[in-house]
């Protein structure tokens, strides 16, 4: 997963470092998805109630959301959830064993947490389309095997495997969409002056406007069907590409379903959560603080 270190980051807000860093993330999400559409879809894991298991062990949750919360316990306690770019799925986590790091004030002060609607959009939307090609070659062998019906479909029993990759696409895409925080705070420090009379009167359009380039969102999903294309492409042992691997459904991802990701799912968040955190900059903030932000 990538981090950044905040505590020798010169500049955590330079618009320049922050486009790398999400440049790097689109990476990191695109081989994540990767390695999930290796697997059938299993619903199973993201349904609540439907492990035994789990309900003898008084979790009433999903599979996924139980490894969610084994695994965040665990980064909780290492004060994962203490650096300004990282946010739990999980709810009543321990506090760190470690006392916090003397961050870098960068962010203000803020409790937005977008990760209930990635999960709910991850796991209803995305993974069911990344993981197409799986499920319809799991039916093709329960078939051969005599398994017809409901039996046939989308489930091949890899849930620990399943769950482990879905992790960690939940995790980069959360990194991801809160990044629009530090969007936002970069922004609203150049210009305070352009923002304030739209946060002082509510104005969520005007602040989404003002955080928003078309051309860079242009760029955006240009650059990652690219990358998604060479990607899901099959390569020799000398590093070349097989030419046409990807066509014909061989394409290791869907790369339409990439694109959707971010141009349906991931972009439109990261506006929401930018916006949010405008709409609430000057909390706590008194009227001189708002005056002198108004005056540079």
């Amino acid at each position: 997963m990538l981090s950044q270190n905040f505590m020798l980051e010169k500049d955590p807000l330079s618009l320049e470092r922050i486009r790398q860093i999400l440049v790097r993330l689109e990476d990191t999400i695109i081989f994540d998805l990767i390695e999930r559409a290796q697997f059938a879809h299993n619903p199973r894991i993201y349904i609540r109630g439907s492990f035994q298991e789990l309900r003898d062990m008084d979790f009433d949750g999903s599979w996924l959301e139980w490894f969610l919360k084994e695994i965040e316990t665990f980064h909780a306690r290492a004060r994962r959830y203490t650096s300004p770019d990282e946010y739990p799925f999980s709810s009543d986590l321990p506090s760190p064993v470690l006392l916090p790091l003397a961050f870098p004030k960068i962010l203000h002060p803020n409790t937005i947490n977008a990760n209930p609607s990635i999960l709910s959009f991850y796991t209803r939307s995305i993974v069911p389309r990344i993981t197409r090609r799986a499920t319809l070659a799991l039916a093709a062998i329960k078939r051969s095997n005599g398994i017809i019906g409901d039996e046939e479909y989308e489930d091949d029993g890899n849930y620990g495997s399943a769950a482990t990759i879905d992790v960690e696409v939940l995790q980069a895409i959360s990194k991801r969409v809160h990044y629009g925080k530090f969007v936002s705070e970069s922004k609203f420090l150049a210009n305070p002056a352009d923002f304030i009379p739209h946060i002082l009167t509510p104005n969520p359009a005007a602040l989404e406007a003002l955080v928003t380039k078309p051309e860079v969102e242009r760029k955006l999903l240009q650059r990652l069907r690219k990358k998604a294309a060479i990607y899901a492409q099959e390569f020799s042992a000398d590093g070349d590409a097989i030419v046409n691997s990807h066509l014909n459904g061989g394409a290791k991802i869907d790369v339409d379903g990439v694109v959707e990701l971010y141009e349906s799912y991931i972009i439109p968040l990261t506006k929401e959560v930018e916006v949010d955190y405008l709409l609430h900059r000057l909390d706590g903030l008194s009227q001189a603080d708002i005056d002198a932000l108004a005056a540079q």
